[in-house]
C-alpha cells in the first residue's frame, strides 16, 4: 500500500507561484510513475503533469505548459510541482497519484493510477 500525502496549496494572487509537495509513505515511489491532476468545482478531473521514475519523461497539459514544473527527490520519497504565473482558472483541487508498477510508460489518464492523495487547495484570486 501506498500513501500520498499533498500539501503547499493555498491563496494566492494571480501571477504569482506555490510549490506543491506529494510525501509518498508505505513504500517507496521512486521506481514508479507519479502525476499529478486537478478538479475545479463542477468540472471533471483533468491531467495536469505526469514525471517518470528516473525524473525524466516529465509531461504537461497544454494549459500549464512552461509554466509548471514537476520534479521529485527519490531520497525523500516527494514529488513536487512548482505552478509560476498562476492564473484564476488554475484554482482547483489539485490532487497527486502513483501506481505501483514499474517500465518506463508515463500515465496521463486517471484511470491509470491507482494510489491517490486526499488532496490540497489552490485558489488563485484575481
Amino acid at each position: 500500500q501506498v500513501q500520498l500525502v499533498e500539501s503547499g496549496g493555498g491563496l494566492v494572487q494571480a501571477g504569482g507561484s506555490l510549490k506543491l509537495s506529494c510525501a509518498a509513505s508505505g513504500r517507496t515511489v521512486s521506481g514508479y510513475a507519479v502525476g499529478w491532476f486537478r478538479q475545479a468545482p463542477g468540472k471533471e478531473r483533468e491531467f495536469v503533469a505526469a514525471i517518470g521514475w528516473g525524473g525524466g519523461g516529465a509531461y504537461y497539459a497544454d494549459s500549464v505548459k512552461g509554466r509548471f514544473t514537476i520534479s521529485r527527490d527519490n531520497v525523500k520519497n516527494t514529488v513536487y510541482l512548482q505552478m509560476n504565473s498562476l492564473k484564476p482558472e488554475d484554482t482547483a483541487a489539485y490532487y497527486c497519484a502513483t501506481r505501483v508498477r514499474g517500465g518506463t510508460y508515463v500515465p496521463r489518464g486517471e484511470n491509470e493510477y491507482a494510489y491517490w492523495g486526499q488532496g490540497t487547495q489552490v485558489t488563485v484570486s484575481s
